[in-house]
């Protein structure tokens, strides 16, 4: 019996025993199945990470050029301080490291000491090091005989080389060298390049392993934009703009673009008061950033993101405003089109306001007095808002909607710039009452954005083509291979040439022309043609009631038209809000600037010719008689100073420009070379009474602006300010405007 039940217990036992196996087998299968096929992926992916430290190596930013290939924003190189404390091997190294470089980069010692006391072969100290900064490291690498635990790494930081120049184009970029605004947001796929890795080992106790043990996949840099903007004519638009900001005490900035109105591209575009895009969040502002330090503290982040929102806004593409009589170009292309009216048909008598339809409200024209009986082109030349309300509503609210959306106003332009903001219409589906009608007519009412008012007028300007504006050319790689050119894209043709070239003479003589409101955009032998804007602000209310503002839109030459450009001041506040008072002058300083750069051969007419300016003849050396005859047979008249015989300095100097019948003043010896006059204040002056005052002061005027277009004007600002020393014979520019207040 005792043999029968050591047998059952020795069975169980082994029953028990093959299912504590068999139960621990299948645990571990189990546990095997779920470590190397459920979760291996994950832990094999872990292992890596324990075993391997990945560090990203950044890829250069591509440069963004002008068109001449001139560098706008560039990425240069930087460097990325690392720390490598396990080299360090004794307490008077790691000392002496954390002293140095907490000298060097402005660091906390004690911070730096902490780090050089792990076990590490890569501790980033600090990015974004400069190169003067890196060769006071290395100097002290060399001066304390250090090999190992202090890496530079090189890396990229933007810059931008001219400062504010073209912020609104060009944009910024963050911390991580992200494109955040401008051209670097809008193409920051094509600018940023693919990163590279740097991967280094961790032995079995955590700590990296050595430099030996590393893998580098290098960075691929990225692509370069070549711009349409050239440098040039981009600082001939930012000198006049900032320059008109300051002499009309302009409140919300100005913006001005200047476009290839045949190929769309744009080769100027500024917005003024900018940004340094180098310090994108330094509020430029300094009025703005008084009222946010006088704000409590709570308050001022909220104001500060407001102003840098405010501060990098582009204004020409992603603001709205009311055209005003700017879009009087328009609605002629649409009666001239649909043959409602011709040039010289009777259009209005304009008694100075006017009742579009029975019980509507009286509606002004600018002249309260009223212009009279005009035609067509004269309801252009004068600015009068009854004619185009007439004209508006001959052409009817179904064709103007029509010609509307044909111009390009009801969409988007595609311009490659981020933030382009769309169209405000009476209506989503185009229609309008007849009050709506009335002052859409003359550009009131509804919004459009700048760079739609622009594109509509080089449409004009190119014989009928709707063209697409865009500011990059080519993208090219590193190696200069084109990536990709951006063709001309024609959209549609919205008038007929025939159309475009009538309006064109048109508005030739609204700049040209005694009768013309234009004449402040005025540039002798350029024959540009254009029409000024005054609109009223929505929802703003200045001293008067009311805020405005003030454009210009034009382009030249008229008998072959190249360029467009529109000016555009908001809310001006000197002493008129008027477009042909603001923005006309800088408009034509503008293209007085730019079109001599683009080779446009000047065209001059007789009383153009008559007032031609000259060059000062060389007669250093001459005696008296020889030099005056030079003189007087040049067209000057000659002012001699001095008790010597010959001449030994003369003013202008020789070939400097002086008008003709202009003073030569020459000098005969050293002692009257020192005589001086006194700059007369030559403002608010007829051109007459300006000439009168020069001749009176033995100094000479070079006359610019609306001087020669015919029509009252007078002298709005001199080159070298009242009371100012020069010698006699001194060239004083005076700038002429039309007198007139024309909206």
């Amino acid at each position: 019996m005792a043999n029968g039940t050591t047998v059952r217990m020795w069975r169980r036992s082994l029953f028990v025993l093959i299912m504590i196996v068999f139960f621990g087998f299948s645990l571990v299968c189990f546990r095997l199945f779920q470590l190397q096929v459920v979760n291996g992926e994950d832990l094999q992916k872990r292992a890596i990470e324990q075993q391997m430290a990945d560090t990203k190596i950044s890829a250069q930013r591509g440069t963004i050029y002008d068109c001449n290939m001139k560098p706008l924003a560039q990425s240069a190189t930087v460097w990325t301080v690392v720390l490598e404390p396990a080299y360090l091997k004794t307490d008077e190294e790691k000392e002496l490291v954390a002293c140095g470089l907490s000298e060097i980069l402005e660091i906390d010692k004690d911070k730096l000491l902490e780090k050089a006391k792990k076990k590490s072969y890569y501790i980033v100290i600090k990015r974004k090091v400069e190169t003067d900064i890196k060769d006071k490291i290395i100097k002290f690498k060399n001066d304390n005989r250090i090999s190992n635990g202090i890496r530079l790494i090189e890396d990229y930081k933007r810059y931008y080389p001219y400062g504010n120049f073209a912020s609104a184009i060009l944009g910024f970029t963050g911390t991580d060298s992200q494109g955040l605004s401008g051209l670097e947001a809008y193409y920051d796929k094509e600018l940023t390049g693919e990163a590279g890795r740097l991967i280094t080992a961790k032995n079995a106790i955590g700590t990296d392993m050595p430099f030996d043990y590393e893998q580098k996949i290098p960075s691929k840099d990225g692509n370069n934009l070549v711009l349409s903007i050239d440098e040039v004519i981009q600082h001939f638009i930012e000198k006049n703009l900032e320059e008109g900001i300051i002499n009309h005490k302009v409140k919300n900035r100005a913006a001005a673009i200047m476009m290839n109105v045949n190929t769309g591209e744009i080769i100027g575009l500024s917005v003024k008061g900018d940004y340094n895009p180098n310090e994108p969040f330094v509020i430029a502002d300094e009025e703005t950033l008084r009222e946010i330090e006088s704000l409590p503290e709570s308050e001022r982040d909220v104001a500060k993101s407001v102003a840098w929102e405010k501060q990098w806004r582009n204004k020409a593409v992603s603001d709205t405003y009311y055209p005003g009589s700017v879009f009087k170009m328009i609605t002629e292309c649409m009666g001239i089109e649909e043959n409602v009216i011709s040039e010289n048909d009777h259009l209005v008598n304009c008694t100075g306001s006017f009742v579009p339809y029975q019980g509507a409200s009286c509606i002004h024209c600018h002249k309260r007095t009223g212009h009279g009986s005009l035609t067509a082109e004269e309801a252009l030349l004068r600015s009068c808002n009854p004619g185009f309300i007439i004209l508006g509503q001959k052409v009817g609210a179904e064709k103007f909607y029509q010609y509307y959306t044909a111009f390009g106003f009801s969409e988007k332009t595609g311009i490659d710039l981020p933030g382009e903001a769309s169209d405000i219409f009476f209506s989503a589906d185009g229609s309008m009452t007849q009050m709506d009608l009335a002052v859409a007519s003359f550009g009131q009412n509804f919004s459009i954005t700048p760079i739609q008012m622009l594109t509509a007028a080089s449409a004009i300007a190119n014989g009928g083509k709707l063209v697409k504006p865009h500011v990059v050319k080519q993208i090219i790689d590193a190696n200069g291979n084109i990536v990709k050119s951006m063709e001309t894209i024609v959209k549609r043709n919205v008038i007929s040439e025939d159309t475009a070239k009538r309006v064109t003479q048109m508005l030739y003589k609204n700049v040209n022309t005694k009768e013309g409101s234009g004449k402040n955009g005025y540039v002798a032998g350029y024959r540009v043609c254009g029409k000024t804007g005054t609109s009223e602000k929505i929802g703003c209310s200045g001293a008067d009631g009311k805020d405005y503002i003030a454009s210009f839109c034009g382009f030249a030459p008229a008998d072959n038209p190249q360029v467009a450009m529109l000016v555009y001041f908001d809310t001006p506040k000197g002493e008129s809000y008027y477009g042909s008072a603001v923005a006309a002058p800088v408009f034509a300083k503008i293209m007085q600037d730019v079109l001599p750069y683009l080779g446009i051969e000047r065209k001059y007419t007789e009383e153009e010719i008559a007032q031609l300016e000259t060059t000062a003849p060389n007669i250093l050396g001459k005696s008296i008689g020889e030099a005056r005859n030079i003189v007087q047979s040049s067209e000057l008249n000659p002012i001699i100073l001095g008790e010597g015989e010959k001449v030994v300095s003369q003013i202008p100097e020789p070939s400097k420009s002086i008008r003709k019948g202009g003073t030569i003043v020459l000098y005969t010896d050293k002692i009257s070379i020192n005589e001086a006059v006194e700059v007369p204040n030559l403002t608010g002056l007829s051109m007459i009474e300006a000439n009168k005052i020069i001749a009176n002061s033995k100094l000479n005027i070079s006359i610019k602006g609306a001087s020669m277009s015919g029509g009252e004007v007078v002298s709005s600002s001199q080159s070298i300010p009242e009371g100012t020393l020069v010698k006699p014979g001194s060239v004083i520019t005076v700038e002429f405007i039309q007198k007139d207040n024309i909206r």
